[in-house]
């Protein structure tokens, strides 16, 4: 099993960031990559589309609203990997004047490397994080 991460530091109020990112249909609110989401199965699974045109379907496997993170896997993609599970977490820091994102994954490559997968998914998830603070540098929600 491999795994990727990453996390980003945000000079703004956990709570306000968990608003824009904590919702499991929130994708197309704060990562270009992904312009719409739909949910199905009662909101527990969301069909994702990229720019190119592919789908990615996820399903999403903890939710905890408090600690502000959920966890879900993919259950369709165009990823050289299986069994995915990642995770999307918002920690307070700074007594509540900044946020650390961090966004953790685990699978299996697949006709790939170890290095190969978890260089994708660490820039897919660094990329991702990098738009999420440009997000809030262009208008502050606070």
């Amino acid at each position: 099993m491999a795994q990727a991460s990453s996390s980003i530091r945000i000079p703004v109020s956990p709570d306000v960031v968990w608003q824009l990112i904590g919702g499991f249909n929130a994708l197309p609110d704060w990562l270009p990559y992904i312009p719409s989401s739909e949910l199905s199965e009662g909101g527990r699974v969301r069909r994702l589309a990229n720019p190119g045109g592919d789908v990615i379907v996820e399903r999403l496997e903890a939710f905890d609203n408090r600690a502000r993170s959920y966890t879900y896997s993919i259950l369709e993609a165009p990823f050289p990997v299986t069994g995915y599970r990642s995770t999307l977490h918002v920690r307070e820091i700074e007594a509540g004047g900044a946020s650390q994102v961090d966004w953790s994954g685990e699978f299996t490559p697949d006709g790939v490397s170890d290095e190969e997968a978890s260089r994708l998914f660490e820039g897919i998830y660094s990329d991702g994080l990098q738009a999420l603070a440009a997000a809030f540098a262009e208008k502050p929600l606070t």
